[in-house]
């Protein structure tokens, strides 16, 4: 789905642009668009496209505050690749002429009928599959090259076409995952110092580096090059796995090494902590983060769920219970689910699946269809009043915070920021801000290495019994309990 930005000071045009855009023919098909956001002033137009990066920009050119002209010369060069489309109630040449160099794709004059939004939305979306056919879309031939093409043998013919491709100078290699447990926190830097060494084909998603060495290297000598690389991730709980030297069409031998030995590393008491966690961060970024790193997150958790002992009788229980709490979260707390149809089933279509092969099958479709609607109502149904707020929660959380501060930050009254905290999200400003408190807080016990104390101040509770009290109002155990299960986890 591509993401559309709607800038406009007339709410009539922002209405219909909206019911336009979420009625284009093929967005049942695929490859459709859906609303990344709605601004009023030029001034909103910057700071809501520098927190969504669309893909899309409908921009009205007389809006108040900048023109929007004006705004798409500030963003230009910042995000060379975003399309805008322009749209004024008068025909312009001299603002025709001065769009040009701009790069904007689209010259359109009010009112926009319904025949020439959808026709200027095809020809947008011709452009994009031009765009990245002519790219040959390299970082994501990667990512599915290395997640999902050698996950079973290549032909000769599929192996020779993948070698050209990706420009690899050997007919052997073999494969190293790296895995890191801290969420936000990056295996960039060891990656850039095998780069210098090696020829490495990679990807990197959430929390995890596949790479590929081309050449015959050795296994042994490639672990110890890792280890001295991963001095620079010192006092983080990081780990990996290396398979062994193969043929380019017997690669999956290598990969499922890789995985057998960072399973057994991330072995113990607490190997669990880490499938709960990617849980809980899949249900708090989707629809939110980028939809290729929620399919990364999403084929870890499935990967942890078959690893497991018990078989595929218990990996479908746990993955009932995900989807289960996916379609609570998407069609229930955010939008009033209980009105609205959820096209899945995950009980009954999960307990009818035989074998990992219908698993497969059904998995991928019914995780981008949660996918889909999840960006769609919680990109393009939040209100600027209430992104407004949660950024100022976000930034201020570690000061002794008030509705009525976020309500003036959000420029709205606090009676009207209360019920849209109720309305959108589901809960209450006190509730997000103390949720997003405890988030933080377990950020820093992971990290830190600051005492509880220090954290209960660090993240706006004066009092530390407090903070201990409502941690464990909210997460059933206290502080103490996540700070010794950290750190096991740690060593």
């Amino acid at each position: 789905m591509y993401r559309v930005l709607i800038v406009d000071d007339e709410e009539p045009v922002l209405d219909s642009y909206e019911y336009m855009l979420a009625n284009h023919p093929d967005n049942d098909a695929g490859g459709g668009f859906s609303l990344a956001g709605k601004a009023r002033t030029g001034y909103e137009a910057l700071s809501l496209i520098g927190e969504t990066e669309p893909d899309l920009v409908f921009m009205d050119i007389n809006i108040p505050g900048m023109s929007g002209l004006e705004v798409i010369s500030q963003l230009h060069e910042k995000f060379p690749r975003m399309v805008f489309v322009l749209s004024t109630a008068y025909e312009r040449f001299d603002l025709a002429q001065r769009a040009i160099p701009l790069g904007v794709f689209e010259y359109l004059v009010k009112p926009v009928s319904k025949r020439t939004f959808f026709s200027t939305l095809d020809r947008v979306r011709e452009y994009f599959g031009k765009r990245e056919r002519e790219e040959g879309s390299a970082p994501a031939d990667a990512s599915v090259f290395l997640n999902e093409t050698i996950t079973e043998p290549l032909s000769e013919t599929e192996w020779e076409n993948c070698r050209e491709r990706f420009g690899l100078p050997s007919d052997k290699g073999l494969i190293g995952i790296l895995e890191i447990d801290e969420e936000g926190r990056s295996l960039s830097p060891v990656l850039e110092k095998l780069l210098l060494r090696y020829s490495i084909l990679s990807d990197t998603g959430e929390n995890r580096s596949v790479f590929l060495v081309s050449g015959e290297t050795g296994r042994e000598t490639l672990a110890d090059q890792v280890e001295a690389a991963g001095d620079s991730l010192a006092g983080l709980s990081w780990r990996f796995g290396i398979g062994g030297l193969y043929r380019g069409t017997e690669l999956y031998r290598s990969r499922e090494e890789a995985l057998e030995e960072l399973r057994s590393k991330a072995a113990g008491p607490d190997a669990s902590l880490t499938a709960r966690l990617r849980i809980a961060r899949l249900r708090r970024r989707i629809g939110i983060a980028d939809e290729g790193e929620m399919k990364k997150l999403f084929a870890l958790i499935e990967e942890d769920a078959f690893a497991a002992a018990g078989g595929f009788i218990r990996t479908k229980a746990e993955m009932t219970g995900l989807f289960t709490l996916l379609v609570d979260d998407i069609y229930g707390a955010w939008s009033g689910g209980a009105e609205t149809f959820c096209p899945l089933n995950p009980a009954a279509e999960i307990s009818a699946l035989e074998d990992p092969a219908a698993w497969k099958a059904w998995s991928k479709p019914a995780f981008e269809k949660l996918l889909a609607e999840a960006s769609r109502r919680r990109s393009g149904n939040f209100p600027l009043p209430l992104l407004k707020a949660i950024a100022f929660i976000q930034e201020h959380y570690a000061e002794p915070l008030q509705l009525g501060s976020a309500a003036e930050a959000a420029q709205v009254t606090p009676a009207y920021l209360s019920r849209l905290f109720s309305d959108q999200i589901k809960t209450s400003f006190v509730d997000y801000l103390t949720e997003y408190r405890i988030e933080q807080s377990e950020k820093l016990i992971r990290e830190s290495g600051m005492s509880i104390k220090e954290i209960s101040f660090a993240v706006g509770y004066q009092d530390p019994n407090y903070f201990s009290k409502i941690y464990r109002k909210v997460r059933g155990t206290s502080p103490s309990e996540f700070s010794e299960r950290a750190s096991r986890q740690l060593h």
